[in-house]
Parts: structure tokens; sequence; C-alpha cells
């Protein structure tokens, strides 16, 4: 159905997220993967969806000059947000222990932006969602890293793996934006798209 509506159209989806590349079969879109290597790294002023709106862009700036004229390049960034701080993707696997462990017990916001590239126009979508874990014991924690190795998760979880099943006991908004775009406010953008 979208994929009619956007022929006139060849989407790039720049990110490696093997969950944001299903999301875009699940969706029914045809698209091509094109990558650039990226150094996310944003001014320390920046807060919450400030940061993702920044580095979305920052993304689709890397393909400024090379978008064809029939090109629609769409960038995402997620981060996990706790106590006014940004949890992104874990350094290693002390840095993942220690991220788990601030987000037991508590409520921590999910932000996801996804920014959509033309020659013409750049545009950017965000949402939000609110995610609350329960205690999770050391025992789960390093379980968890040791069987699932969620390194390249924001917040060093995945909510659609054991963690997630075990340890969530509320979620508020988008269940798609936690695993990594929020897959309805891009279905309703791209619906809509001129």
């Amino acid at each position: 159905m979208l994929s009619d509506k956007l022929k006139v159209y060849k989407i790039i989806l720049a990110s490696g997220s093997p969950r944001r590349q299903q999301f875009f079969k699940d969706l029914d879109l045809d698209f091509e993967i094109r990558l650039k290597d990226i150094e996310e790294i944003y001014p320390d002023n920046l807060q919450g969806l400030e940061i993702t709106n920044y580095l979305a862009q920052l993304k689709a700036n890397a393909f400024n000059g090379e978008i064809a004229v029939n090109e629609l390049v769409v960038t995402s960034d997620t981060i996990v947000w706790l106590n006014n701080k940004a949890l992104g993707k874990p350094k290693d696997y002390d840095d993942a222990f220690a991220i788990l462990r601030s987000l037991s017990n508590e409520t921590h916001e999910v932000i996801t932006s996804v920014c959509f590239t033309t020659i013409n126009k750049t545009e950017t979508i965000f949402d939000v969602t609110k995610v609350t874990f329960n205690q999770l014991t050391d025992e789960a924690i390093h379980y968890y890293l040791d069987n699932y190795k969620p390194f390249d998760k924001a917040g060093a979880y995945g909510i659609q793996e054991w963690i997630g099943l075990v340890g969530i006991t509320r979620i508020d908004g988008s269940y798609t934006n936690v695993v990594g775009l929020p897959t309805e406010k891009v279905y309703q953008y791209l619906s809509n798209y001129e």
C-alpha cells in the first residue's frame, strides 16, 4: 500500500540496525541500505529530544551532495533518557552492567528521532515512550548480558528480549519506538509525504 504511494522515490535507509531494517520490511517498503560512518558526538548542552534530533540530522548531513533527485534518505537515532542523562550504546560489558543497574526499579524515557531528507528538504519527527523496570538482580543482569550481548542497543537492552519479558512492568507509548523505530509515526508521515 505504502510502497505504491512512494514508488516515485527510492528510499534509502541509512541504518545498520537489524531491527529498523526489519521494521521497514514489515511496513512493506522497498528500500536499500546505505551506511555512513558517523561519529555520534553532540554538544554537551543538548537535552533529551534535542540530542536525538541533532544526531538524526547529523547522520542525514553525511549525504549532502550525494542525494539523487528521486531519493528519500531516512536516518534515525535512539537514546534512553534517565535522570536528565542520555544513555546510549554501552562501551563494554561493565558499562552495560552499570546502565542496567541504573535502570532497575526506575522509569526512563526512550526517545527516537527519524529524519527524512530529499534533495529539496529535511524534516524530522520523533516519539517518546516511558518504560518502567522492576528491581533487577545482579544475577539477572549478568545472565542477560552473557546470553544476549545487547552492546549495540541504546540503554543496553532490547525490550523484545529476555530482559523485557521478565523486567519491564509498564510501558506508556509506542512499543516499536522502544525497539528502535516509531513505526506508526513513520507510516503516518510517509502516507502523507508529498
